[in-house]
């Protein structure tokens, strides 16, 4: 019977709360459901790799490392790297459609003032 090692059940048992933290953020509505499945599915990956030392062995041989610690520090990185890049993605996005939302609403204050007059009265009641 195998049992976990100190790191190997740290790293699971804090995955584990990682996925329990995000659902109830997700409960109380501070982070998203779009969100929320990127890191359940990634903390449950983790907790799969911290729970079972062949498979954590078995990818740690395959990819050339020799601890398993550094594999699942390696994961960790390659993690928040990927994250980094979304978000990063979606700020972009974010800031285009800001731009998009302020011309648009410069154009609509300039219409409106337009149609006012000059005094600021409507234009058919002066």
């Amino acid at each position: 019977m195998h049992f976990l090692s100190r790191t190997q059940a740290i790293f699971a048992f804090g995955a584990v709360a990682l996925v329990l933290i995000v659902l109830e953020l997700v409960r109380r509505r501070r982070l998203s459901e779009e969100y929320s499945l990127l890191w359940v599915v990634s903390s449950l990956a983790m907790a799969a790799l911290g729970f079972s030392t062949p498979l954590l062995q078995a990818i740690t041989r395959a990819m050339g490392i020799l601890y398993e610690s550094s594999t699942a520090f390696a994961f960790g990185v390659t993690f928040g790297v990927v994250m980094l890049l979304y978000m990063s993605i979606q700020m972009s996005r974010l800031g285009r459609e800001n731009r998009v939302l302020t011309r648009e609403l410069g154009l609509l204050q300039n219409q409106i003032e337009s149609l006012r007059g000059p005094a600021g009265v409507p234009r058919g009641n002066a």
